[in-house]
């Protein structure tokens, strides 16, 4: 067996409106909804929502809104998009930071979603 990727990942939130405003909102995901359950895409990845603990099964044994700590490659100017987040008012954690991702050295911005879940985009040189 060889893993080629991440398909998905669940998120789980305690306000669901919250939680769209905020990955369709400001970060400009695309939310839908089908069969009473939640998506957040973009690109070829996909963010299931789970609104309460084990909503669908099986499920992890502790899922808790707020525990996640994720990070986002992302398309652009890494201080152009951290201006456009804190005029947006966005939560920020930090200013633009170097880090090393999968792919490695790249530009990084912090912030927090309604949950408390820690959002890093990260921006490769091009």
């Amino acid at each position: 067996m060889k893993i080629l990727s991440i398909d998905h990942i669940v998120l789980n939130t305690a306000n669901l409106e919250e939680c769209l405003a905020f990955y369709e909102g400001l970060l400009g995901f695309r939310a839908e909804r089908k069969d009473g359950r939640y998506a957040l895409y973009f690109g070829t990845q996909k963010i299931n929502i789970h609104t309460r603990p084990a909503e669908f099964l099986p499920a992890a044994d502790y899922p808790l809104a707020g525990s996640l700590d994720l990070c986002f490659a992302a398309e652009g100017n890494a201080e152009e998009v951290f201006r456009e987040l804190r005029e947006k008012n966005a939560p920020l954690v930090s200013d633009v930071v170097i880090r090393h991702g999968a792919r490695g050295t790249m530009k990084s911005v912090y912030l927090r979603d309604p949950d408390g879940n820690l959002v890093e985009l990260g921006f490769y040189p091009l």
